[in-house]
C-alpha cells in the first residue's frame, strides 16, 4: 500500500492572517507525525494573498524543530528563482540542524506571476531551460568535496539530501528518469499528463546511487469528513480559491459555500472539473474506495495529500480521517 504524506500550502484565510496560518502548519504537521503519514512538505510561492510558506525552507525549520520523526521538505523549491549554492547551503543547513530528515523537491515553474518573477531575481536570465543543468550542479555541492574544489556548500557537502524532481508535465518525468531520482508529479491541481508522465518515467528510469528503481509520489486532494455532503462542502473553499486565481484574483482562502459550483458558468465548472479530476471527496468510506482506486491505477509508491480547507480543525479531522481510511485499506489487502 502507498505511503502517505502531506502537502501544506500553508492557507491564509479570509478573516485570519500569515500569522494564525504558521501556527496552524505546525499544529498539522505534530498531528500528521502522531497518525503516521511520512513526510510534511511546503511549497514554494511567491506574491500569493492566500499562501504563507513565501520562504520555503524558513518554513521547513520551523516545522522540523516544532516535530520529532516525520520527514520535512520542499514541494517544492523553484529552482529558476534562485542559484543551486543558495539553495544548496540552505538544505545543507536543515540537514545538519535536523540530519535524516529534511527532503529537497525542485520544480522548474516560478511559482508566480512574470512581474513578481522578476522581482524576485532582478532579471530573468536564470530561466527554466537552464533547470536540469542547475538541478546536476545543486547535487553536486551535495558531494563529497573534490581536490581542488574552489566553489563549496558550507554546510551542505558530503550531505545526504534527498533529492526530487517535481512536474506536472513530460520534462520533468524525463529529466527525473535519466538523473535516477525520485519523482513527484502535480496531479493534485494539473493532471492531465498524468498517464503519460508516470510511463515515460518507469520505462526510462536509470538506476542510480540514490535510487536502485522509481519512485512516484502523487499530489492529490482529498477532503474528508463525516458525510460525503459535508466533505463537497468543505471542498468549495478550494474551487472558489481556484476559480479566483484562474481569473486573475488570487486571494485569501473563503470559507465554504453550498452548492458552489451549482453557480458556475460551463467554462469554469470544465475548468475545475479537469483539474480536480482526481480529488477524493467524501466520507472515510469514499475516500477509502477512492484511494484504493487511485493507487491500484497509478501504481503510486507514495500519496502527497493537501486539502486547503477553511476551518483548522475540519482541516485536522480531514486528515485524521484519511489516515484511517488508509489503514483500513492496508488490513483489507
Amino acid at each position: 500500500m502507498a505511503l502517505l504524506s502531506v502537502l501544506d500550502l500553508a492557507p491564509i484565510c479570509e478573516g485570519s492572517d500569515a500569522a494564525q496560518s504558521l501556527k496552524n502548519t505546525l499544529d498539522l504537521a505534530r498531528r500528521a507525525e502522531k497518525l503516521g503519514y511520512n513526510r510534511y512538505w511546503l511549497a514554494e510561492h511567491h506574491n500569493m494573498p492566500g499562501i504563507a510558506s513565501a520562504a520555503t525552507a524558513v518554513v521547513i525549520g520551523h516545522v522540523a524543530a516544532g516535530t520529532s520523526t516525520i520527514r520535512v521538505g520542499a514541494g517544492g523549491i523553484m529552482l529558476p528563482n534562485h542559484s543551486p549554492l543558495m539553495v544548496a547551503e540552505a538544505f545543507g543547513t536543515l540537514a545538519t540542524l535536523f540530519p535524516g530528515r529534511i527532503d529537497l523537491g525542485l520544480g522548474r515553474a516560478p511559482g508566480t506571476d512574470p512581474l513578481t518573477a522578476r522581482a524576485l531575481r532582478r532579471n530573468l536570465n536564470g530561466d527554466a531551460d537552464s533547470f536540469p543543468q542547475d538541478v546536476v550542479e545543486l547535487m553536486g555541492y551535495f558531494q563529497p568535496e573534490q581536490p581542488g574544489q574552489r566553489v563549496r556548500a558550507v554546510p551542505g557537502v558530503g550531505l545526504d539530501v534527498p533529492i526530487w524532481i517535481l512536474g506536472s508535465s513530460l520534462f520533468g518525468a524525463q529529466l527525473a528518469a535519466m538523473l535516477g531520482l525520485p519523482y513527484a508529479f502535480a496531479s493534485h491541481f494539473a493532471p492531465q499528463e498524468l498517464d503519460r508522465a508516470l510511463a515515460i518515467y518507469r520505462e526510462r528510469f536509470q538506476p542510480s546511487e540514490r535510487l536502485p528503481k522509481p519512485h512516484v509520489m502523487l499530489g492529490v486532494n482529498i477532503f474528508a469528513a463525516e458525510t460525503d455532503a459535508e466533505a463537497e462542502f468543505l471542498f468549495s473553499s478550494l474551487q472558489q480559491a481556484f476559480v479566483n486565481l484562474r481569473s486573475g484574483r488570487p486571494g485569501r482562502l473563503p470559507p465554504p459555500v453550498e452548492n458552489f459550483t451549482a453557480t458556475l458558468e460551463p467554462m469554469a465548472k470544465m475548468m475545475l472539473d479537469q483539474s480536480f479530476s482526481c480529488a477524493i471527496v467524501g466520507s472515510e468510506e469514499t475516500v477509502r474506495r477512492g484511494i484504493d482506486d487511485f493507487v491500484r491505477r497509478t501504481g503510486a509508491d507514495e500519496l502527497m495529500v493537501t486539502a486547503q480547507i477553511y476551518d483548522h480543525g475540519a482541516r485536522r479531522r480531514s486528515f485524521e480521517i484519511v489516515a484511517k481510511a488508509r489503514r483500513d485499506v492496508q488490513a483489507a489487502s
